[in-house]
């Protein structure tokens, strides 16, 4: 009898295994979800993404085991393999070089027709009705009832407008709009650089002349106004494409290896640079307050004009390499990007284009996320969060 005991608390139905597995699936699926989101969370903190990407640059160039293992004569044929990669290096260098040549002749080919659009945005030319001509997508058409009306409706709002004021010069506050429109400019800019972006006509690419070290120059271009003199501010940078022999494999094209802004001419009492600040004083002694002015720095989009300056010995600060690095893709957005597409970041048409390239890893998350709450909903023992949290929990 003992043994039959036995025997019944050993065994199990074979039903009664289906539901153990079934358990066992759905803790590990479980386990998994939790896991995937984990990952999702720790890969969307930049302090975990920032020292991943510092423990990875700190494996650049550090020697393998499996390189150490290798015989004496292949680790000669793999430093003649190195030899060559520097070879390469150079000639990549090289064609950045003529690319920087291709710049400088298709660059005179676009300046007449960003010419034009600097005459059109100032008012100093009036674009013909086929040059104002623009055919939409298909999209974009409309009826042709619907065309009639909206046709009625501007006529209407223009009248009302050509009422109340004169009508506009040009494309009013072009380049403010602009810079507003993209990120990374607007977190430049303070509501007192407004209204002196207001008067900026032009923003124009120089690089440098055949022969001369590689750099471009960006000029912004003023109309008269009452905050400085300067009819034109520039930030110059200059480039270098050519392998740093201390270590010829980090080479990616060309860097920036410094830049040099302008003075701005500020009038009295206009300078947006500087602020002045007022500080009570109290004598330990006497027990006397008396009142301090003093003239701090203010943050301004016109800092961009005074960069701080690279030493000799190229070392800088944390604080400098970083306002550097922040500049200098600043400066290269700016060439590469706003300039020669400045009217379809007016409009906000290039900033739905920039957008676009996060679509993807967008739609792979919210794919993921989509996967996860029917998994979720699937899961007969799954509680859904209380929409309406309770009220300690709820932002004051």
């Amino acid at each position: 009898m003992a043994d039959l005991d036995n025997k019944d608390q050993t065994e199990m139905d074979p039903a009664d295994m289906e539901d153990v597995e079934e358990v066992e699936e759905e803790e590990t699926g479980e386990d998994n979800s939790k896991a995937r989101q984990l990952t999702m969370q720790m890969m969307q903190n930049p302090q975990i993404l920032a020292a991943l990407q510092e423990r990875l640059d700190g494996l650049v160039g550090s020697p393998s085991g499996y390189m150490e293992s290798l015989p004496k004569v292949v680790k000669r044929r793999v430093n003649a393999l190195k030899n060559l990669q520097v070879k390469c290096a150079h000639i990549e260098a090289k064609f950045y070089e003529e690319v920087h040549e291709l710049e400088r002749k298709y660059a005179a080919l676009y300046q007449p027709l960003f010419d034009k659009r600097s005459d059109i945005v100032r008012a100093a030319y009036e674009p013909t009705d086929e040059e104002c001509e623009w055919k939409q997508d298909e999209e974009e058409e409309l009826t042709v009832s619907k065309q009639e009306e909206m046709k009625e409706k501007a006529k209407v709002e223009e009248e009302k407008k050509d009422e109340e004021k004169e009508d506009p010069k040009g494309i009013p506050e072009f380049w403010l709009t602009v810079f507003k429109n993209v990120d990374l400019l607007s977190e430049m800019l303070q509501e007192h650089d407004e209204p002196i972006l207001k008067h900026l006509q032009d923003i124009k690419v120089k690089f440098s002349d055949a022969g001369q070290p590689m750099s471009f120059t960006l000029e912004f271009h003023f109309e008269p106004n009452d905050f400085f003199t300067n009819t034109v501010l520039t930030k110059t940078y200059k480039m270098r494409s050519e392998p740093d022999e201390s270590d010829p494999f980090s080479f990616d094209g060309p860097e920036i290896m410094g830049c040099t802004g302008c003075t701005i001419d500020w009038s009295k009492g206009k300078n947006v640079t500087l602020k002045t600040i007022k500080k009570k004083q109290k004598h330990k002694g006497r027990g006397t307050v008396r009142t301090v002015t003093k003239t701090v720095p203010n943050d301004s989009f016109f800092n961009f004009f005074s960069p701080p300056e690279v030493p000799e010995s190229g070392e800088l600060d944390e604080d400098s390499e970083a306002v550097l690095a922040a500049d200098f893709e600043i400066g290269h957005f700016i060439r590469e990007r706003i300039v020669p597409r400045a009217v379809l970041y007016f409009t906000g048409e290039a900033i739905e284009d920039d957008d676009d390239d996060y679509d993807e890893e967008g739609e792979e998350a919210d794919d993921e996320e989509g996967e996860e709450e029917a998994d979720e909903e699937n899961d007969p023992d799954y509680e859904p969060k209380d929409a309406n949290p309770p009220e300690e929990c709820k932002q004051q």
